[in-house]
């Protein structure tokens, strides 16, 4: 789940504000990982 988490926040199509809390840190890793750590906004 959080790997599409983080390809609709590259997309554009959500924001990370958009996770559920119990999946926002391993969307962030997955986007750390992709380094796209710049679309990490709270």
């Amino acid at each position: 789940m959080a790997v599409i988490y983080a390809t609709l926040i590259i997309k554009g199509k959500k924001t990370f504000a958009q996770v559920p809390v119990k999946i926002q840190e391993q969307v962030r890793q997955v986007l750390i990982d992709l380094e796209c750590e710049e679309l990490i906004e709270e």
